[in-house]
């Protein structure tokens, strides 16, 4: 539904906007880099959910000078969260439909966090579009393939108009993609070359992280599973191709299955390794069943069916909120690299909650993007264009905080 773009203070007046870039590409990335840190106001769309809000609470932990605006259409809601978050936040009421309504959210924003999921069947980059015509520099939490590759199709329009932006910028896809990078980085600096790259995650219940995510669990089962073997690409069936996985100390082994995530795509094509995969499974066990038998058993048509999808995940989510109330919010990673010398790395990372651990992720690409790292342009996790290869352990530091288990090179 719509809304009116208005803004509502919910506790001190936040930081004085930054004036607007001129129109040259230099002069946006010049005005960026000298705009003092402690004025920087982040714009996080989709605040006032799971995901949004986690990050929003993130942010004001690790820079609580940041002025944090809270987007979203519900001001209740809204109004709640940026009181949590102190006297530098405000809610602004905007729908992410709207383009102009958009476009005046983003005015003497230093960053705009796109967190209003599910991104599965969108079909528009409304928001990045909107970055791009402010000169706003953008990152999102897409976790589709098409929408991922749909967004990186406005990479010149981003560095003509001087906007660094990265796509795909959470958890998983997102933190797992740095991983992945510097397993792969380390792999060649000793002379091996990367044969195999394998994701694997899991995840108690949802995690904790509401209803966008099962919706978007749901959505990828509607998907053919997209995988490389030998530089070939290859199609799969969602949610087969089961393998008990060792997550560690605190998780310990799992059983996962395929699904189509932009990883995979990204990592062939950016890091160069000819066979890459991505699995997932969640628990307690029933829940993978019920995972196969609507892989199954519903109708394709109606897993692509967004409407559709979100009217069942609404019917469900007290069962599931249950459920999670049981299962716990466990989340943990493991990327797998294989190489020809023989070499055979891992990289592990576990927290007790995914709730929390999504928006320390997210907010670590944030302040990267912030603190001047990002070149203009639409970037991948993995591209040292878009997160430095000097920039990703302060990235991986800050997005590991809270875990129980993080582990690199293994």
């Amino acid at each position: 539904m719509g809304a009116m773009g208005i803004v509502v203070r919910a506790c001190a007046p936040p930081a004085p906007a930054a004036a607007a870039p001129s129109g040259s590409r230099e002069a946006a990335q010049a005005q960026r880099r000298s705009k003092p840190s402690r004025t920087g106001r982040v714009l996080v769309l989709g605040g006032t959910g799971r995901v949004g809000g986690s990050t929003a609470t993130a942010l004001s932990k690790l820079r609580p000078d940041l002025g944090i605006l809270v987007g979203g259409r519900n001001r209740e809601k809204g109004e709640s969260v940026a009181a949590k978050l102190g006297g530098q936040s405000e809610f602004v009421q905007v729908d992410t439909r709207d383009a102009g309504m958009l476009e005046e959210a983003l005015q003497g924003v230093d960053l705009v966090v796109h967190t209003a999921g599910p991104f599965q069947r969108a079909e528009e980059c409304t928001v990045l579009q909107a970055a791009i015509s402010t000169k706003t520099p953008y990152i999102d939490v897409c976790d589709d393939t098409d929408y991922s590759w749909r967004a990186k199709g406005f990479h010149e329009q981003a560095n003509a108009a001087g906007v660094p932006a990265i796509t795909t910028a959470g958890i998983y896809p997102g933190v797992s993609n740095v991983m992945a990078a510097e397993l792969v980085h380390a792999a060649r600096s000793e002379n091996g070359e990367p044969e195999r790259l394998r994701f694997f995650y899991y995840t108690a219940g949802t995690g904790g992280a509401g209803p966008t995510i099962l919706a978007t669990s749901f959505l990828l089962l509607g998907e053919d599973v997209i995988a490389y073997n030998k530089g070939e690409e290859i199609k799969l069936k969602p949610y087969s191709g089961a393998l008990n996985i060792d997550f560690g100390k605190g998780v310990r082994k799992k059983n996962v299955y395929l699904l189509n995530l932009p990883e995979v795509k990204s990592a062939f094509k950016i890091l160069g390794v000819p066979t890459v995969s991505a699995r997932f499974g969640t628990a307690p066990f029933f829940w993978n069943w019920g995972m196969q038998a609507f892989a199954n058993f519903l109708p394709v048509e109606f897993l692509r069916d967004r409407n559709k999808v979100q009217k069942l995940v609404q019917s469900v989510d007290p069962l599931v909120r249950a459920i999670d109330g049981i299962a716990g919010e466990r989340v943990s990673m493991r990327v797998d690299l294989d190489c020809s010398n023989g070499r055979n790395t891992i990289g592990l990372f576990t927290h007790k909650k995914l709730s929390v651990s999504v928006g320390f992720a997210t907010a670590a690409f944030a302040l990267a993007v912030l603190e001047g790292n990002t070149q203009p342009g639409v970037w991948f996790p993995e591209e040292p264009e878009g997160i430095p290869i000097e920039a990703r352990k302060l990235l991986l530091e800050r997005a590991s905080q809270g875990t129980s288990n993080f582990v690199m090179n293994k």
